[in-house]
């Protein structure tokens, strides 16, 4: 059996790769290996379990809730939430596991199944593997230990989950959003109710796009993916700003008011500012991935801030934070992590922040947006080739050496095997695009002539 668990928990198609049958199976195996591990120790279990709109994830739903109820773990159903609010909720309501049905951003076909550990926290990988091998120990033959009458697991929906989210979005705001207009696009998706009841408490004139779900239109041309419409609609109501969410708003993006991109880089520009003014940014220090824009970087050197970058994947921006105790970190894509309010990605409660600072400053987000410039950056996937031997050719070595030297403190060259496929990815930056295009170009050429 190939690793059911990715960076995000465990993805694949509805029904076809990821079934009731696995979905049941993983859930048992989670709250057995829990058990082993002494989570559960001394008194009764608890899971929260949320989902996001998608048709599948009520077959999934009703397949995990089996599962653990089966094993002795009591279920609290928060029903279509976004995964933060699980995430919340699983730390507010102190229940031993959280399980988000989810396939983030991904196509409606699409499903997945993350496990939450106490405190809302994703699963240690050590934790994860152990749920594969004991699910598929089971899958094969081995019987389980089952509980039998007043044992099994008790179930019942906890609709008080949404006004607790809520509340707690609105409670963390520095300010109010009085005065603002605010477009929001849901993606169709988890966040469809609790975004623009959000915005709306938190004083904001909002026009909401993107938040009719029915199960089947998830991320089909709306949402964090899928810009065009929001910035149709911004310019449209002469709005202040747009905030756009994926399908379970665990990441935000922007426009601004002439409906130009304001991305996750910026985003955390924007916030870090507006956190160290307000001394919540611990060590004035951010974490974000290599794949950051250089423009990034250098206009946290500008502002006297520290940047401390990690392998591309929020999970390792979430580690960094968590060892050190940084408040701020994410990705360009808009999966940001202000870590005093959420464990994970809160694409709700970053776009509350952002629009917070522009009503604060009675500044456009545009010249907000404005305190980095992003470089321009070129990507080319070079296939058929050996993504292994990228750390060790020489002659792939001098190539990127001669180039980091031709384009100096304004440039930048990033080589990365990609994780699933034979291709390596080039990625350059420049102050000009046809510069960064020039030299992703002989870089590739390289990469194919060293590593074909």
């Amino acid at each position: 059996m190939g690793r059911l668990f990715g960076t995000d928990g465990v993805r694949g198609v509805a029904n076809v790769d990821l079934t009731a049958e696995l979905a049941l199976g993983l859930s048992v195996a989670a709250a057995h290996v829990l058990a082993e591990a002494g989570s559960f120790e001394g008194h009764r279990p608890v899971a929260v379990v949320g989902r996001d709109p998608r048709a599948s994830g009520e077959f999934l739903e009703a397949a995990v809730v089996a599962g653990l109820a089966s094993a002795g773990v009591d279920v609290l159903l928060v029903g279509v939430l976004p995964t933060p609010a699980v995430a919340y909720l699983t730390a507010e309501l102190g229940a031993d596991l959280g399980v988000m049905l989810s396939a983030s951003h991904n196509a409606m076909p699409d499903n997945g199944v993350k496990f939450l550990a106490r405190g809302g926290h994703k699963l240690d990988d050590e934790l994860e593997e152990r749920i594969e091998a004991v699910y598929e120990e089971h899958r094969t033959g081995a019987p389980w230990d089952r509980p039998t009458g007043g044992g099994v697991g008790r179930v019942r929906s906890y609709d008080e989950g949404f006004e607790q989210y809520v509340s707690h979005l609105v409670g963390v705001l520095p300010n109010r959003l009085d005065g603002l207009k605010v477009v929001l696009d849901e993606a169709h998706g988890a966040a469809s109710l609790v975004s623009p009841e959000v915005f709306t408490r938190a004083g904001a004139e909002i026009v909401t796009i993107g938040a009719e779900p029915d199960g089947l239109n998830i991320n089909d041309g709306y949402g964090s993916t899928h810009l065009a419409k929001i910035r149709a609609a911004v310019l449209e109501h002469g709005a202040d700003l747009g905030i756009a969410h994926d399908g379970d708003a665990d990441r935000c993006l922007a426009v601004d008011h002439t409906g130009a991109e304001v991305d996750g880089d910026q985003i955390m520009a924007v916030l870090a500012l507006a956190m160290r003014e307000r001394g919540v940014l611990r060590d004035d220090t951010v974490v974000a991935t290599v794949m950051s824009n250089l423009g990034f970087k250098l206009a946290m050197e500008r502002e006297g801030l520290s940047l401390v970058q990690t392998a591309v994947g929020d999970r390792y921006v979430l580690e960094e934070m968590k060892e050190h105790g940084y408040a701020l970190g994410g990705e360009q894509s808009g999966h940001v992590i202000i870590s005093d309010h959420a464990t994970t990605g809160d694409g709700t409660l970053t776009g509350l922040l952002l629009a917070a600072r522009v009503a604060q400053t009675g500044r456009t987000l545009k010249e907000l947006a404005a305190v980095m410039e992003r470089l321009p950056q070129v990507l080319v996937n070079v296939p058929d080739v050996d993504r292994a031997r990228v750390g060790s050719s020489a002659e792939l070595a001098a190539a990127v050496a001669d180039a980091e030297r031709e384009l100096g403190a304004t440039g930048r060259v990033l080589l990365r095997p990609s994780g699933t496929e034979p291709l390596v990815r080039v990625m350059v930056e420049a102050a000009d695009i046809d510069h960064a295009r020039a030299v992703a170009g002989r870089l590739a050429d390289v990469v194919k002539s060293a590593l074909g």
